[in-house]
């Protein structure tokens, strides 16, 4: 398959490669045809004559020479490896041009203005223009939507919950005690606003319940993925900044103050009350200790374990996380002491 699958997926254009190359900052070579049609956008394994795809990285270089595309996106200094005949369109970035020719191809889903017969929208909720209300969907009393927001089936969304314009709710989403920021998303399944893990043990009768009474702010931009989890305050707000990618299974503690732009991979956690800087990645499984400070910039592998503050640009590994040139060395000790070992046993 090298086309969007057209039962699920809406795909704009044809368009032609001037127009690619404004909307991607890209300048086209000089024996490019600026008129030439381009139907769609493809990997340069699947890529057809008619599509544009892009080389994003030098170990691709082998999929660019066998690549059947019309037109490619590339960096100047790898034109002259492109097979003849295609067409060429130079950026410094091409993955950030393609990324925007793609967006361009398939837009972000717009709302069909409408409430579903089956919806329950409480009393005093404002909609906003133009919104897409689905099947089974509950909109708390006095909650405050946007103009052309999305709240897909069976979603919910709390008493006096506020949605800025152009935010989709996923099916099955529950948003409370929330501000969510224009064009943010959140995927199926996502969890917004419920009680943090906050107790105090009290044996022998069990734990003693502390009263989480604070809210969720979410920035602009943001997409939450699938059955993540963004915890509210226990006094104050958990926030998380603009422009946020956090991916499913994801869980954000209580208090959390996450900065713009940071990147969260799949089953990684934040614990309570922690702060993160601006533009912070952090790896797929990694754990982060309560009350701690992740400096802007910083970079946490996959799997680390975080229990001291981390300073801004720095990325760390390894359980516990230490700086990743240290975590390699260390590894790689521990593996030469673990050989030796092994051949004085044999």
């Amino acid at each position: 398959m090298t086309m969007a699958e057209a039962r699920f997926f809406m795909a704009r254009g044809p368009f032609s490669l001037a127009t690619l190359a404004e909307i991607a900052g890209a300048t086209l070579a000089e024996d490019a045809d600026p008129g030439q049609v381009i139907s769609g956008t493809a990997p340069l394994e699947f890529a057809a004559a008619d599509q544009v795809s892009f080389l994003g990285h030098v170990r691709y270089q082998s999929a660019l020479a066998a690549t059947h595309a019309g037109a490619v996106i590339l960096r100047e200094e790898h034109g002259r490896k492109a097979p003849r005949g295609i067409a060429r369109l130079y950026s410094r970035q091409p993955s950030v041009a393609y990324a925007r020719v793609a967006q361009l191809f398939h837009p972000r889903r717009e709302a069909r203005a409408g409430i579903d017969p089956s919806a329950r929208i409480g009393a005093d909720a404002q909609l906003g223009d133009g919104c897409e209300i689905g099947p089974g969907a509950v909109i708390g009393a006095g909650a405050r939507l946007g103009h052309r927001v999305i709240v897909d089936a069976n979603a919910v969304i709390g008493e006096n919950v506020v949605l800025g314009d152009d935010v989709h709710i996923g099916p099955l989403v529950s948003v409370r005690y929330a501000v969510i920021g224009a064009r943010s998303t959140m995927l199926a399944g996502v969890r917004i606003g419920e009680p943090g893990f906050g107790f105090v043990p009290n044996p022998p009768a069990g734990h003693l319940r502390i009263p989480q009474v604070g809210g969720v702010i979410i920035g602009c931009d943001v997409e939450i993925g699938a059955n993540s989890c963004v915890d509210r305050g226990v006094y104050g707000d958990t926030v998380v900044g603009d422009g946020a990618i956090i991916d499913n299974l994801v869980q954000i503690g209580h208090n959390v103050k996450m900065g713009r732009g940071c990147v969260l991979a799949a089953q990684s956690g934040i614990s309570g009350s922690c702060t993160v800087g601006d533009f912070v990645a952090i790896g797929g499984g990694a754990g982060i200790a309560d009350h701690l400070t992740i400096g802007s910039g910083a970079q946490i592998s996959g799997k680390a374990g975080v229990m001291r503050d981390v300073p801004p640009g720095v990325t760390v590994g390894g359980t516990p996380a230490v700086p990743i040139k240290q975590w390699l060395r260390e590894f790689a000790t521990l593996s030469r002491i673990a050989k030796h070992k092994g051949d004085d046993n044999v």
